[in-house]
């Protein structure tokens, strides 16, 4: 591993962000507005903001009224490494020169890529399959369980979030209306440890997950058909609002996973590739999963994800007839083996766990300097301040999540919001200046709301 050098990613605080004209301007609305006409169903940060992009560099943001902004979203934990790396930019460039596309037939790339991953994946992990978008990973995964255990039910967990097709979709808790029926026969749904929002306690108050793991146990025989094929998580929620499980939780489930002879999935498409400080956020629990998805930051903004499988279940991929129309796309494996070199060369999973450091230690000043902060999380460079209207009653505050979101944004913040709880995600090439003065943009704005709202 290499070492972390902030010069290539620092800019002049003193002159950064560069708000011209109060955001979302004349130009982005009318934009926004063209373009609306035609394109729906949008997500709910654009809506809260409709900014119109134009160009983005390391950390940096610029709309088309020449507003420029500090990224702490990484296009929803997308661009891991910060826009148009140089790198990454190049090597997608010469395959966009060279071969754009060969179904799934072998390159020197995907050889080199599927090396690569077989070389920093934990334990076995040495199967790999790719894709396009992550909710396609997801369908992958979960018919390989099925195909490795020849049954067909699936256990996952209220709130987290998995994709949008039917499979997928199967697996959350989807907050919109959708006609008809919303999930596939013999997908199962239950809760997961949330240490500020516990189902059950200890005595002391904290958090039991002895009893989460009884209550699956007992599900299984209660309330399935004695035919579950594999559990399936993501080791932090995203969509959920970045709620971490304790620290026992991950081992304890994959003991139960292995008595009852029930395959381990996580869904990493969100937390994996160095977000949380490691290759996979499994990692921080020394537990290895038997299916594992990879996406977003994988190939840093090119669309490439991937399934990993552990040895037994490789040949799993024949029997589900994996491949893929972009499965061989060489411009997505030059991207995808590009940023796992950068992260390599630049020593960025170290740096992903120093950030955690500065940034843990801003946030838990929040909890006693706002009446309104009632809680905070983070790992790595993946966070989140859950807004309450009071510590005690622990109620969602939705309105003080809306604007202090949008008053960040107007400061020059590009980030995302989840209800009453704010998300960041934020490039872990951030320099710790650059991250401090982040944490000051919301520190203002989380103060500015408190005082309209409380």
């Amino acid at each position: 591993m290499g070492t972390y050098n902030p010069a290539p990613y620092q800019v002049d605080l003193k002159q950064f962000p560069k708000i011209k004209v109060t955001p979302p301007g004349p130009k982005s609305k009318a934009m926004h507005a063209r373009c609306t006409k035609h394109f729906k169903g949008l997500s709910g940060q654009v809506k809260l903001f409709p900014v119109v992009f134009e160009s983005g560099k390391g950390c940096m943001l610029k709309d088309i009224d020449g507003n420029e902004y500090l990224d702490f979203s990484s296009g929803i934990y997308v661009t891991t490494l910060g826009h148009c790396h140089p790198k990454i930019s190049e090597a997608v460039s010469k395959y966009a020169h060279t071969l754009m596309n060969c179904h799934d037939f072998t390159t020197e790339i995907k050889t080199r890529l599927m090396e690569k991953m077989a070389s920093i994946l934990p334990g076995d992990l040495k199967g790999f399959q790719l894709y396009d978008c992550g909710t396609a990973a997801v369908e992958a995964g979960l018919r390989v369980c099925r195909a490795a255990t020849k049954q067909h039910e699936m256990i996952s967990c209220f709130y987290d979030f998995h994709g949008k097709t039917s499979g997928a979709v199967s697996l959350a808790q989807m907050r919109s209306s959708v006609y008809g029926p919303t999930r596939v026969p013999g997908s199962h749904m239950v809760p997961r440890p949330d240490p500020y929002r516990p189902h059950w306690t200890k005595a002391d108050g904290t958090i039991d997950t002895d009893q989460y793991i009884k209550f699956y146990e007992e599900y299984l025989d209660r309330a399935t058909a004695g035919q579950v094929a594999a559990f399936v998580l993501e080791p932090i929620q995203g969509w959920g609002g970045s709620v971490i499980p304790p620290d026992d939780f991950f081992p304890k489930l994959r003991k139960l996973c292995d008595k009852h002879k029930i395959l381990l999935m996580a869904d990493e498409v969100l937390t994996s590739m160095g977000r949380t400080g490691k290759w996979m956020c499994m990692q921080h629990w020394n537990v290895l999963p038997d299916v594992v998805t990879l996406g977003k930051g994988f190939g840093n903004g090119f669309p490439v994800t991937a399934v990993a499988v552990r040895e037994p279940y490789m040949e799993m991929f024949e029997a589900i007839s994996a491949s893929s129309s972009y499965g061989g796309n060489p411009m997505a494996c030059a991207a995808a083996l590009a940023s796992i070199e950068v992260i390599e060369e630049e020593g960025l999973l170290a740096h992903a766990m120093e950030l955690e450091q500065l940034f843990r230690r801003r946030m838990q000043q929040w909890l006693t300097q706002f009446k309104m902060v009632g809680d905070v999380r983070v790992k790595g460079c993946l966070m989140g301040v859950e807004l309450v209207k009071d510590k005690r009653t622990k109620e969602p505050f939705e309105e003080a999540g809306k604007r202090v979101y949008q008053s960040a944004f107007r400061k020059g913040l590009a980030w995302i919001p989840a209800g009453h709880i704010l998300r960041m995600s934020p490039p872990i090439v951030m320099d710790n200046a650059m991250a401090e003065k982040c944490m000051d943009m919301i520190e203002e704005s989380i103060g500015e709301v408190e005082k309209e709202l409380m």
